[in-house]
């Protein structure tokens, strides 16, 4: 007969520690509650996030999603058990994918799965998420922490988000806004974001055996791991800006695929963006990954944003107002291209011998030609 003082096998014995994650949640509640907008009805703990769209000010409102990570970078921040500023990375690759459509990012959600409950741990990442938020002047409405012990290794986490932002129809970002003359705005980088972790760290940890805990570089001020574990910029609320003025007609988040891979995203068919090469400063944390790889420079422009986070498509005579509106934000610019008519390898475009001030062999990616050299 089973003895009634026994409590059995229980969810904390085969891994899972209720309690832990009530200690997490109370952890958070006030950093959550440091993100809120008037529009969040209620309060962290219920079983779902409510957000009211005011009529009064919204015509045709259209919803926009993106859902992204942090990859590979959550493995520096595990390696330094720093985890501070992984969650502005989240918040950054979700919201400014959403302001490439013209998109306010409204709120988000973060998810995190990890093989055992850190109420401590989870504090300082979603402390990461909840600044992230701010800077973007997004509620985080909610979201949720899984452990599973077994699924993961002891110490590893996965750190995922899903934000929803809403744009007037008729303010859309994109391709059919595109005309030829538009200049190309980049917007600084001081780091790699959160894309190539993969290949930064096959490198430079890996291949180079370069410690953490070390210079970045030779003469560095600051180390490998402050170099790898740099926030992200967040430009959404700089995007946001340039839109009210009427001039900005598309913008390219880069990502992975590098600049031209997500350049070439929102130029049309009829157009091509010539991107010049010198034309922006690139951080020298890119110079040492190609150097130590080494890595073929048109992998480097295929992996790595090379410094620029995000590219503008503007409208030519409104290219320096925008640039100086970008700046008094604290945003670092550079004009870094034009567009021109006909597509890539067209009579007319940059992409065919002879044409007008292009090399014999641009390098080109869909409607993006990079010419001039590094």
């Amino acid at each position: 007969m089973p003895d009634p003082l026994d409590p059995g096998v229980t969810y904390q014995a085969a891994g899972v520690d209720i309690a832990a994650g009530d200690r997490a949640v109370e952890r958070i509640r006030g950093l959550v509650a440091s993100t809120s907008r008037p529009e969040v009805l209620g309060t962290i703990g219920g079983f779902g996030g409510c957000f009211a769209l005011e009529p009064s000010r919204w015509r045709q409102p259209v919803l926009v999603a993106s859902t992204d990570g942090v990859g590979t970078k959550s493995l520096v921040a595990q390696e330094l058990k720093r985890f501070g500023t992984i969650g502005v990375d989240l918040v950054a690759m979700c919201v400014d994918d959403l302001v490439c459509l013209g998109a306010e990012p409204l709120f988000l959600l973060d998810y995190l799965a990890t093989a055992r409950l850190d109420p401590e741990e989870v504090e300082q990442l979603v402390a990461g998420v909840a600044e992230g938020c701010r800077q973007a002047g997004c509620a985080l409405l909610g979201g949720e922490m899984a452990e599973h012990p077994g699924a993961m290794p002891e110490g590893r986490f996965d750190l995922a988000g899903f934000a929803i932002g809403a744009v007037e129809r008729d303010q859309m970002l994109g391709p059919d806004r595109v005309q030829p003359g538009d200049l190309l705005v980049g917007i600084g980088s001081p780091g790699l974001r959160s894309n190539g972790y993969s290949l930064a760290r096959a490198v430079l940890i890996e291949g180079a055996g370069l410690d953490l805990a070390g210079p970045a570089w030779e003469g560095a001020g600051h180390s490998l791991g402050d170099e790898l574990l740099r926030p992200s910029v967040i430009y959404a609320p700089g995007v946001l800006r340039a839109l009210a003025t009427g001039a900005l007609h598309a913008a390219a988040h880069v990502t992975g695929g590098g600049i031209a891979g997500n350049l070439a995203r929102v130029i049309p068919d009829s157009c091509t963006a010539l991107v010049e090469r010198g034309s922006w400063v690139v951080p020298k944390v890119f110079a040492e990954i190609e150097r130590l790889g080494p890595v073929d420079p048109g992998e480097m422009e295929r992996v790595f944003n090379l410094g620029l986070g995000m590219v503008l498509v503007v409208e030519h005579s409104a290219s320096a107002e925008v640039r100086k509106l970008l700046e008094d934000l604290g945003y670092d610019t550079a004009e870094v291209g034009r567009v021109l008519p006909g597509s890539p390898g067209s009579p007319d475009s940059p992409g065919s011998p002879g044409s007008p001030g292009s090399p014999d062999s641009p390098d080109s990616s869909g409607g993006v030609v990079l010419e001039g050299s590094w």
